[in-house]
């Protein structure tokens, strides 16, 4: 007896070792803190801060995969937002634990197939073609795809992108590899009984060869994000009904080229939000950029414009919005950073931002 529990705990310890050799779990994230002074175009006043996510939304999480043999693995990833200066989990008060990823999928030769929440179609096209990268704070092109100024439920400006930077209850097919070439489909389910029809559905193209980059993306939005059952946009109702707004359909393409003493971006989208009666709004916005590298660092300049009309809002609003900084690498995983921004809206004075802070990866 005792001969053969002893070959059982060791065929065990065998078979335990031989699952965590095919099984790989990563701890991963980035702090970022930064102090400054901000205050967008129609901002009530000015904030001295010390806070989270200058070039980076702060977070943490898992990320990990299995083999499975034949060229297939399983893939998830657990990953949420927290804010550095106070400890608060989320982006923003009420915001998801999971916020930033929560999904499973299996990869292979045939690309990969993810269930979960993950990012929205126009994030990578939106973050990797200006010189700020996923800076919700300073790049002047997330700025204007993703923050909106002013007091909630009363803004005196409104993200331009719908259903947030990341979408849930979403399917996500991604192709292999065609010479720089990828593909991804996004397909968000409304989740609300008796209205099948109503959903988020995407494409976005990323190409990478050599000193050339390009992309372009389109999505169709009805569902709000992280939840559904919330304004598609913004809750405002006044002076302009933006809470109205039930259904975008955006376009996008950017490209950039590394010069070796620069590398030079540009984008332009145009949004078409719709409503429930005839009453419509048209965005359109461009942007340039430049990073150069100088000494150990990289100087950064960025710029957008937005044009925002239709019968919606009216008279035409405008938005432009310039960011200059420099990134100093200290290592691979720690940079610090500087930003001054510039930012004005219509009806409403220019006004100034800058930040230093220190960014860590890990």
């Amino acid at each position: 007896m005792k001969k053969t529990t002893a070959i059982a705990a060791a065929i065990g310890c065998l078979a335990i070792q031989g699952a965590f050799a095919q099984t790989n779990v990563t701890v991963q994230g980035t702090v970022d803190l930064f102090a400054g002074s901000l205050k967008y175009s129609g901002d009530a006043g000015r904030r001295s801060v010390v806070n989270s996510g200058g070039m980076t939304t702060s977070y943490f999480g898992f990320k990990g995969s299995e083999d499975l043999g034949g060229g297939l693995k399983a893939e998830f990833a657990l990953n949420g937002f927290f804010q550095g200066d106070t400890g608060t989990s989320g982006r923003f008060g009420g915001d998801n634990l999971f916020s930033r990823d929560a999904n499973v999928g299996l990869a292979g030769s045939f690309g990969k197939i993810q269930f979960g929440r993950g990012l929205a179609p126009s994030f990578l096209p939106t973050v990797l073609f200006n010189p700020f990268g996923d800076s919700f704070t300073f790049s002047p092109l997330v700025v204007h795809a993703y923050v909106p100024s002013g007091a909630f439920g009363a803004r005196s400006w409104i993200a331009s992108n719908a259903s947030d930077s990341g979408w849930s209850n979403e399917i996500i097919y991604s192709t292999p590899d065609f010479n720089g070439l990828r593909a991804n489909v996004h397909y968000q389910f409304g989740e609300v009984a008796g209205r099948n029809g109503t959903n988020n559905i995407a494409l976005n193209l990323l190409y990478f060869k050599g000193p050339l980059a390009l992309s372009a993306f389109y999505h169709d939005a009805e569902v709000s994000n992280p939840n559904s059952g919330a304004a598609l946009i913004d809750a405002t109702a006044a002076p302009v009904n933006y809470r109205a707004i039930t259904r975008q359909k955006a376009y996008f393409v950017g490209g950039s080229y590394d010069l070796n003493i620069a590398k030079l971006f540009a984008t332009y989208q145009v949004n078409d939000d719709d409503t429930a009666t005839a009453a419509s709004m048209k965005d359109k916005t461009f942007s340039l950029g430049m990073s150069a590298p100088v000494g150990p660092g990289k100087v950064l300049l960025g710029y957008a414009n937005t044009r925002r009309d239709g019968s919606l809002v009216g008279t035409e609003l405008k938005r432009d919005t310039v960011s200059v900084g420099y990134d100093y690498l200290l290592s691979k995983r720690t940079d610090i950073y500087t930003v001054l921004m510039s930012d004005k809206i219509t009806a409403s004075s220019r006004a100034e931002s800058f930040g230093i802070g220190v960014r860590h990866r890990f």
